[in-house]
């Protein structure tokens, strides 16, 4: 698993929007796998899962993305797995850094 987490200051539509474009249309084989969403007020939380293949790691990852978000103050927490082949030991995480990677560049 890799993790990412930041504040970013924004308008949350605009960024969520950002992100789902960015991701999908960041490889050809990236989908939005499911997505929830909730307000309580003014607080917004967006959840998207997206999953895409990694031809590195010859296997499929996928990439939770998290954005908790008050006024343009949000709090952003991706995670992703999936991206080892092994039974027991995690061997290469080549498909999920650079899946995490895909989000750095948009954000």
């Amino acid at each position: 698993m890799a993790k990412l987490e930041r504040i970013i200051t924004g308008n949350f539509n605009e960024i969520l929007h950002r992100i789902e474009d960015g991701i999908i249309n960041g490889s050809v084989s990236a989908s939005l796998e499911e997505s929830s969403d909730f307000r309580i007020g003014d607080t917004r939380c967006s959840v998207r899962v997206f999953e895409r293949y990694s031809y590195m790691g010859g296997n499929r990852v996928s990439l939770n993305v998290t954005l908790f978000g008050n006024g343009d103050t949000i709090q952003l927490s991706a995670i992703t797995s999936g991206g080892s082949q092994a039974m027991f030991f995690k061997i290469n995480t080549f498909g999920e850094e650079a899946f995490l990677d895909k989000l750095r560049e948009i954000l």
